[in-house]
């Protein structure tokens, strides 16, 4: 009988996680919850890198393209939503695989949110408006005064993380860095969790390739698409990756080279510190990997690890 019942396949982006993923639940009778922040939003899949629909007729998954662009979710929601789906696949006698790339999701999941702090609407609508006018780096000047541990973990377009953490300090007064130390660990849910690592010159090519991929495979249309049909102003993933950029190629604003450039370095920066971030979490096995790698082996390698 094995030790876990569940399974994290975390990693930075470009990290190969859900063709691991999809390859681990083949030979285990397993099913994949996404666990990313920006996946889980229809109209959103190639700049998002969710799976392909072949993919997603091979093994079930869930979480995966299945909000609407208006919809704000946060982390406690998505914990809610992941734990029931949880639930159901080991109902079916089947292994629960939790894949994606957001270290708040996973600590949210398997530690959860603490409750200490209510929402201040007058508070966050006050940041909303300082950031608009001004941008963001007014605002991480702030944050790194108060809490310098989060400011590392967090990109300076993630408008929604970065008055959360501000909000936060003015309600409680404490850092949100703070608050999360003093979490416990969820024990309804035993994970074993493995963190993927490249070699960072390896994923620094797998991430130009597959950006380069991107833009040549629709991720262009795509957003096109977005700017005709919806209030773009309005879209709650808009501040994925890439997307305010290619934006801006569509009015003209940078040229196409300038644009790959522009999404292979923040894609590079947002890498890190995803990385960073799951190193801080309790973590059972990181698979360090270079350009030697075999896939198959890497697969029963987790396989074994889990299993045992």
């Amino acid at each position: 009988m094995p030790k876990f019942r569940s399974l994290a396949i975390l990693g930075p982006t470009a990290s190969g996680k859900s063709t691991f993923a999809i390859k681990i639940a083949k030979k285990i009778n397993g099913e994949i919850i996404g666990l990313d922040s920006r996946q889980s939003y229809r109209f959103f899949e190639i700049g998002t890198a969710q799976p392909s629909k072949e993919q997603l007729k091979e093994i079930n998954h869930y979480m995966i393209g299945c909000f609407d662009p208006y919809k704000s979710i946060n982390a406690g929601e998505n914990a809610k939503l992941t734990k029931k789906y949880i639930k159901k696949i080991l109902n079916k006698g089947k292994v629960p695989i939790v894949c994606g790339g957001s270290g708040l999701y996973y600590r949210a999941l398997t530690k959860g949110i603490f409750d200490q702090s209510s929402t201040n609407n007058k508070i966050r609508e006050r940041l909303d408006k300082e950031y608009q006018d001004n941008g963001p780096n007014e605002l991480i000047k702030k944050l790194k005064k108060i809490d310098p541990e989060y400011s590392k973990l967090i990109h300076p377009n993630n408008k929604k993380r970065l008055i959360r953490a501000l909000e936060v300090f003015e309600i409680t007064g404490k850092p949100l860095s703070e608050h999360f130390k003093n979490q416990n660990i969820n024990k309804d849910y035993d994970f074993y969790s493995v963190l993927i690592n490249w070699n960072e010159k390896f994923l620094l090519s797998r991430i130009k390739h597959r950006v380069k991929k991107m833009l040549q495979n629709g991720w262009l249309d795509e957003v096109k698409n977005l700017m005709l049909n919806f209030e773009i102003d309005k879209i709650v993933p808009l501040d994925s990756l890439g997307y305010k950029d290619i934006i801006k190629y569509h009015n003209e604003e940078i040229n196409l080279q300038d644009l790959e450039d522009k999404i292979i370095l923040k894609t590079k920066q947002f890498s890190k510190k995803q990385f960073k971030w799951f190193k801080s979490e309790d973590i059972n096995f990181t698979i360090n990997i270079d350009e030697s790698f075999e896939s198959n082996k890497i697969v029963n390698l987790i396989i074994n690890k889990f299993q045992n």
